[in-house]
């Protein structure tokens, strides 16, 4: 027969582990874009050190940000809210792209052969 504290304790350990599993979790959970891929793109794309707002860095993390989200649309395929959500940042880059092609083509053709989209 089993001591009434043998149990206690491994009902505290088992629940002390439970708990430690739902914070990581949360601290680790999924993140669209990590702050690294983020870095070395302003890096590469930005025209000066720090420069986030050029639209070549706009359109190359919206790029990164989209791989990430078609991504976890191939897993779960009935998540319409992020299939929403994808539409919506395909839409804008569309936008930033049609932006750059007006203001210098050149900068806009390097992009797309860059980032690696058609046209």
């Amino acid at each position: 027969m089993v001591k009434a504290k043998t149990v206690k304790k491994v009902k505290k350990v088992a629940t002390k582990a439970v708990k430690e599993v739902k914070v990581e979790k949360v601290v680790k959970g999924p993140k669209v874009v990590l702050e690294d891929d983020k870095q070395k793109i302003i890096d590469k794309f930005g025209q000066k050190k720090g420069d986030t707002g050029s639209p070549e860095v706009q359109a190359a993390l919206l790029s990164l940000k989209i791989d990430k989200l078609a991504e976890h649309l191939e897993i779960n395929k009935k998540d319409n809210h992020s299939r929403r959500g994808l539409l919506k940042v395909i839409a804008k880059r569309r936008r930033i792209l049609n932006y750059l092609e007006k203001l210098d083509e050149k900068r806009y053709k390097k992009l797309i052969k860059e980032i690696g989209l058609k046209k």
